[in-house]
């Protein structure tokens, strides 16, 4: 495995970290994260770190910097090519063919992951930060099924905001790792959250509605999570079998 890349790092990201949060390994995966700081964001850092810029806030453009230079190291761990993927028309990191790829970022948090396509043909990374319970109640009509709401029923509040900000988080997991295979885009209620295995940090969820002859509705996947201070961190990964 390559070694480290130093090559430049912004000034708003702290050192690269290649800390695996999750209670399961996924072989051939490369995960890289990195703290960013907006105060901190200089415009010669784009060009310096070979990521475009994009437009918007000093939060925008750092988190974007951020979740690249992750990606750029990811991709250099997995095929020794310290490359940027580049953002496609329809938003989507732009992955060598060779790779499958998500990253993701959140409250002055990114991340990235890459694995050889041989190994793992999807994946989807997403952090989001823990809804409050007011927040999580107003919200849940439009994350959860109405199969998922009656399985929350019996949690406190707190419980249940809980479940519901990573039942978001998983199925915009679900959906980063399904698009590049299907091409078509689908919402939180094209798919439900079936089970959480609390010991192993797993979950079960399932799609509603064919995406594909493939991916058809009742396919089932794993998902994976971890907490992260104040945020949940979930991973979906489809096997390359």
């Amino acid at each position: 495995m390559p070694a480290m890349n130093t090559a430049h790092l912004p000034r708003c990201c702290s050192p690269l970290d290649d800390h695996w949060p999750f209670a399961r390994p996924l072989i051939g995966a490369q995960l890289i994260s990195t703290h960013f700081d907006p105060a901190l964001l200089d415009d010669a850092d784009y060009s310096a770190a070979g990521v475009h810029p994009v437009r918007g806030v000093a939060k925008r453009q750092a988190e974007h910097l951020a979740g690249r230079v992750c990606a750029r190291e990811a991709l250099y761990r997995v095929t020794g090519v310290a490359s940027v993927p580049a953002v496609g028309e329809d938003r989507a990191p732009q992955w060598p063919e060779q790779v499958s790829g998500s990253i993701t970022h959140g409250q002055g948090w990114a991340a990235a992951i890459v694995a050889p396509t041989q190994q793992w043909r999807g994946l989807g990374l997403d952090v989001e930060r823990r809804l409050s319970s007011e927040r999580a109640e107003r919200l849940a009509g439009e994350i959860l099924t109405a199969d998922e709401l009656s399985r929350i029923t019996h949690l406190t509040s707190e419980q249940r905001a809980w479940q519901i900000s990573l039942t978001f988080s998983l199925k915009e997991s679900l959906f980063k790792a399904l698009y590049p295979l299907v091409l078509k885009r689908f919402y939180f209620q094209d798919a439900e959250l079936l089970s959480l295995d609390r010991t192993q940090s797993t979950a079960r969820l399932r799609l509603l509605i064919d995406l594909s002859e493939e991916w058809s509705a009742g396919s089932e996947l794993t998902g994976l999570y971890a907490e992260l201070d104040n945020q949940l961190l979930s991973l979906v990964a489809v096997a390359a079998d």
